[in-house]
């Protein structure tokens, strides 16, 4: 006898993405949006008028084609890619994860990251039916090496992720412990995936040591994005990494997934890098002038930075946001993320108006 068929189309979706909870993006009409790290400046006008001209004239009624070769090129001269190494693109950086997740979907395997981290790792895994294993950091939000290393140990994860700058503590974790977690990965054949988002305000790339160490760095694959360049709207990442690695997850990749028009922007961007890197200086200024004011004020500890954002922690997170949200500021209430995160605000740095405005209601809203 035939089960009783269920005739509702919901009974088709996996229970447990029924029980998750979508990517919360906050609604910043008419507010100062300090609450995604992104680039708070625009194109120049004249660069604006010219990007206009160029997607003008691309042909939107073909499939990408060879121009998407060409962005490849021109980020491989950008990051000037070691010998032996390959590079592709990604619509963000979150397919890349994804991508890779899918690619290590073997029986019993998992993935592994200190936490609090970048969302999207465990919810890869999750999509993906992986294991996860998340390690919490020191309460100074500096690696568990020791903790790090018996999860390694016990678990043996196909990928362990490091964020370089961290996500969203904002601190770039010490070069030693990585090398040591490295080396531990490559005990039981693990990827380590390091995470660059926030590199162009980094003072350091994990880029330089797979050029001055590529064997001890042979199962490292490094991801970046364009957003934080200054191309948040135009969703594109790109992974490097060793070529015979790169090129097994490059057939995941679906077609054409870099639109015409994104690597039409994405090119013209990196023909005017010098403007974009510009703005990067004046971010890190930004961000050392906020620094310097949000520790003036009582009852504010703000954690060291190498990203466009600061971590601050208040003595009452909400509180706090309601009252920068009231004054017309979006930040981040990171606060309920992660146990380490209690009472904690993530502040987008801004342009210098931006930045005064957020210290003066911060003086108000705690």
């Amino acid at each position: 006898m035939n089960s009783p068929v269920n005739p509702n189309p919901l009974a088709r979706i996996r229970q447990d993405i029924q029980s998750m909870q979508a990517y919360a993006i906050q609604e910043s009409a008419g507010l100062v949006k300090l609450d995604a790290m992104e680039n708070p400046f625009p194109l120049p006008p004249e660069l604006q008028a010219e990007l206009g001209r160029r997607l003008g004239a691309v042909a939107i009624n073909r499939y990408p084609g060879a121009r998407i070769d060409e962005l490849k090129r021109a980020l491989e001269r950008y990051v000037d890619l070691p010998a032996g190494h390959a590079l592709m693109l990604g619509n963000g950086s979150d397919e890349l994860i994804s991508l890779l997740a899918m690619g290590c979907d073997l029986p019993g395997a998992s993935l592994l990251a200190p936490l609090p981290g970048f969302v999207m790792y465990a919810m890869s895994a999750q999509l993906q039916g992986l294991a996860f294993h998340g390690v919490p950091l020191t309460a100074d939000f500096a690696l568990d090496e020791a903790a790090m290393r018996a999860a390694m140990r016990a678990h043996q994860p196909a990928i362990t992720y490091l964020a370089y700058p961290n996500n969203p503590t904002a601190n770039r974790f010490d070069p030693d412990v990585m090398r040591r977690l490295i080396a531990e990965a490559a005990r039981f054949g693990g990827l380590v995936v390091v995470d660059e988002a926030y590199q162009p305000f980094s003072s350091h790339t994990w880029l330089d040591e797979m050029r001055a160490r590529p064997e001890a760095n042979a199962h490292v694959l490094l991801m970046r994005t364009l957003s934080k360049f200054g191309l948040a709207g135009v969703r594109i990442g790109y992974l490097l990494g060793p070529a015979a690695l790169v090129h097994e997850f490059d057939k995941l990749r679906p077609p054409y997934n870099v639109s015409v028009l994104n690597a039409e922007c994405a090119l013209f961007a990196l023909e005017h890098a010098e403007v974009f890197a510009q703005q990067a200086g004046v971010i890190r200024e930004q961000r050392d002038a906020l620094m310097a004011a949000l520790a003036r004020l009582p009852k504010v500890q703000a954690f060291a930075s190498e990203a466009n954002m600061v971590l601050v922690r208040v003595p009452d997170a909400q509180r706090a946001f309601d009252g920068l949200k009231a004054r017309g500021l979006l930040v981040k209430n990171v606060s309920k993320m992660h146990p380490l995160l209690a009472q904690c605000l993530r502040l987008t740095v801004g342009t210098p108006d931006e930045n005064a405005r957020l210290i003066q209601a911060l003086q108000t809203a705690i």
